[in-house]
């Protein structure tokens, strides 16, 4: 964390009500004061508001309730911090993580963004990614592993999201293969992984996550109304949505370390079966113009979806839209 503005935000905010002299605050950045000044300036236009009392110091009044990089970088505990590319507005998060992949940019690295113009999901469809406290992230990674052993990567992830979100919010999503995260039948975020493919190995990998964090339900368009869902929505009010994208930030990234390690493998057994919006329940696969309807009973350990059928055979997908019975829904 060495940041001065995310030091300064970081003891700020460590020292409560309680002042912090600027001569302290210098003496630890190695700074002079007009220095620190000059980042307290910056953050101020941040949306920090900051009391200062001749002898005493300053201390925090005002933290930003949006997305802000500073404090997901604050409350973030790992050790050693990812590159972090904040956007106020983007095109899409995952093209801006293409475009750097391309550039030589270290990985790995997030691109954040508060909206996106051209959002998009599975088979290039738009996803809405209004400015409305929704956080849109893309994960940049460069595994070097078997295409092969891609298979279950977004399923993986999809999992730790949903444990992340139970653990923060306490409430139960769930992942709805191949790539959604619902809550009681609404749709709650949508994943997004895209790579970049050499002859024996994955170049390079992006993970997109889009989330509905504060979205408040009189916010939605009206055709998303009974369709959709938010963390504000479920929990009753809004949420520390920079909290929340650092714990985030934290859980993927070791699931990525333990994906590449392939030292994921029985944790990804135990956390399906609790997060499988479709197990047992009665479920259609449409790929292209054709529809198969029957029981779903989990997946298999290349991630592809068992479906069994009337007369008892099961059929695995490994692509496809899946249709849940109304009926089924948790």
């Amino acid at each position: 964390m060495s940041d001065p503005e995310v030091l300064i935000v970081g003891r700020l905010l460590q020292a409560g009500d309680a002042f912090v002299s600027g001569n302290d605050l210098g003496s630890e950045l190695k700074l002079s004061r007009v220095s620190v000044w000059s980042h307290m300036e910056r953050l101020r236009r941040q949306g920090f508001g900051f009391e200062a009392v001749r002898s005493r110091g300053y201390r925090l009044k005002k933290v930003p309730t949006d997305l802000n990089p500073i404090l997901v970088k604050v409350h973030c505990s790992l050790r050693s911090m990812p590159g972090i590319e904040f956007r106020t507005e983007i095109d899409s998060t995952n093209s801006e993580a293409e475009r750097l992949l391309a550039s030589g940019t270290p990985t790995p690295f997030v691109v954040l963004s508060r909206s996106q113009s051209r959002g998009r999901g599975r088979l290039g469809r738009r996803w809405a990614s209004p400015d409305t406290g929704n956080l849109y992230a893309s994960f940049a990674f460069r595994p070097h592993i078997p295409p092969a052993r891609m298979q279950t990567f977004t399923l993986w992830m999809g999992v730790n999201v949903c444990e992340t979100l139970r653990n923060f919010g306490r409430f139960s999503p769930a992942v709805k293969w191949p790539n959604d995260i619902l809550h009681e039948g609404r749709k709650l975020g949508g994943m997004l992984t895209e790579a970049r493919i050499d002859a024996d190995q994955i170049r390079d990998v992006v993970f997109g996550l889009g989330l509905n964090v504060n979205i408040m339900p009189s916010q939605w368009p009206e055709e998303l109304v009974d369709s959709a869902a938010s963390m504000a929505g479920i929990l009753g009010g809004k949420i520390d949505i920079n909290r929340m994208t650092a714990a985030l930030l934290g859980r993927i990234l070791n699931a990525y370390d333990r994906f590449v390690e392939n030292d994921y493998a029985e944790s990804f057994v135990e956390m399906w079966e609790r997060f499988d919006l479709l197990r047992d329940n009665p479920v259609t696969i449409v790929q292209g113009d054709e529809r198969t309807s029957g029981i779903a009973r989990g997946i298999d350990p290349q991630g592809a979806l068992r479906l069994e059928l009337e007369d008892g055979s099961v059929l695995p997908f490994l692509a496809g839209d899946a249709t849940l019975d109304k009926s089924g829904r948790r």
